[in-house]
């Protein structure tokens, strides 16, 4: 069988001609066939550089011809433009063509309407099903590698939703990028249409559904705690910016990491002001490691720990509440149902480790510039947006870093973690729970933190 391959710009009227021959070739001879593509007239010179490169053709002008070898496989054998397919046609089957000059010209246009058709029709299914836009910064980092199949797996924008991730990083990264890509293309998600990387930050945001923002690099140089406060200025300047310029009107910023998360936070909002109650930072990575400190010293299992609140500011100085913290499924003495739970203060005897120890490991486990690890913010992440888009377990407190209005006393305008849950897409602070006031001191030691850095 001799199968051809006829590409051409939809307005040219020696694509026209060609095809016409080739329609009658195909109709006529039961071994012959040709399959058509057509390029709009401002793509047309790029796609044939990218075909005669990927092939080592040398061809410039419409149409190109070539002949699949089906029965050999590899790449095709280029047989010409125009002329050389007309002189094929003559020589092998006898047949030529005898159009006009005026209808080629008519049958172009005609062609160039059906594309322009065609293209519109494709845009149009496409839009049958719009994926979520989701936006990943410093993607090259360990944390991004770890939240990637997680959200393409369907748990958190749930199994009805097409996600597109877009991975943001610098120029550096790029063949890193195209690498992370690939492995997220294996994964064959039906929830995942497309992973792409993008390095020109003027491109960033672009119709974002979702931005997830991760730690950005800093320089090696900076070693004071001043000039690493001011080095995360800068990106959340730029990011801020690009937000405001490109995003979609119903973004969702969540900001995590390791390091200055709260401050991060607070300049997104100040940079970003149109989606500033659109940005949270993520508090369930320092949670997770209270939770799993917990089941260690009572030797359960961290998911049957329950209710632990974390004040303040999320990679500093914050405050591991206990106060409200249940157990379920507890051996001991007491037992009861699956609903039934036992306070964590009512269990540990040892106000000691509680006080000193608990707090010392939480401490350095969660200091600034000390990594929690890419798995634990990938996973803190993607269950903060899973809250976020589906609302968190009934009951259930869950602490989160927002915009402090002035709940428990805290001063207004810092970027705070307390306890809140999600509802119908939005979070709302459990300001009603009663006896857990913070004192002075333990308030004073978490906002003059966060007052101190903010003001940086």
């Amino acid at each position: 069988m001799a199968k051809f391959v006829l590409a051409g710009r939809a307005d040219c009227p020696y694509y026209a001609k060609a095809e016409l021959l080739a329609d009658y070739l195909q109709k006529n001879l039961p071994d012959f066939r040709m399959h058509k593509i057509t390029q709009h007239p401002d793509i047309w010179e790029e796609w044939l550089k990218d075909v005669c490169k990927k092939n080592k053709w040398s061809h410039q002008n419409s149409p190109i011809i070539w002949r699949e070898l089906l029965d050999r496989g590899g790449k095709g054998l280029l047989l010409g433009g125009y002329n050389e397919f007309l002189e094929h046609a003559q020589l092998y089957y006898g047949v030529t063509s005898s159009m006009t000059a005026e209808l080629m010209q008519t049958v172009a246009q005609e062609n160039l309407e059906t594309h322009l058709e065609k293209e519109l029709e494709e845009e149009a299914l496409k839009c049958l099903i719009n994926p979520l836009q989701v936006w990943i910064t410093s993607a090259s980092t360990c944390a991004c590698y770890h939240l990637i199949p997680i959200l393409a797996s369907g748990e958190v924008f749930g199994p009805h939703m097409e996600i597109s991730i877009n991975l943001l990083d610098n120029k550096q990264a790029e063949e890193n990028l195209k690498s992370l890509v690939t492995e997220a293309q294996d994964l064959a998600s039906p929830f995942l249409r497309s992973v792409s990387v993008c390095t020109r930050e003027e491109e960033a945001f672009r119709q974002a559904h979702v931005i997830v923002i991760l730690d950005d690099r800093v320089d090696k140089d900076v070693y004071s705690l001043e000039d690493c406060i001011r080095s995360r200025a800068p990106p959340c300047q730029r990011y801020g910016s690009l937000i405001e310029k490109n995003a979609h009107h119903s973004v969702r910023i969540i900001v995590g990491g390791k390091s200055f998360v709260n401050l991060r936070t607070v300049l997104l909002m100040s940079y970003a002001p149109n989606f500033a109650h659109n940005i949270i930072a993520v508090a369930l990575g320092v949670e997770g490691k209270a939770k799993a400190t917990l089941a260690r010293k009572l030797k359960t299992t961290p998911s049957c720990i329950k209710d632990v609140i974390i004040w303040g500011n999320i990679s500093g100085n914050n405050y591991v509440d206990l106060r409200k913290a249940k157990v379920y499924g507890y051996e001991s003495a007491v037992w009861g149902p699956p609903p039934f739970s036992r306070p964590i203060l009512s269990l540990i005897f040892d106000s000691e480790w509680v006080n000193r120890e608990f707090a010392l490991t939480l401490k350095k486990s969660t200091a600034t510039g000390r990594p929690f690890g890419g798995i634990l913010t990938a996973h803190s992440i993607a269950t903060t947006l899973k809250y976020w888009f589906h609302g968190s377990p009934p009951g259930e407190i869950v602490s989160l870093g927002v915009l402090s209005e002035g709940q428990f006393g805290v001063p207004e305008g810092i970027v705070f973690s307390m306890p809140v849950k999600f509802e119908n897409g939005t979070w709302v602070v459990l300001t009603e729970l009663e006896d857990i006031e913070l004192n002075e001191q333990t308030m004073t030691r978490m906002t003059s933190d966060l007052i101190q850095v903010t003001s940086e």
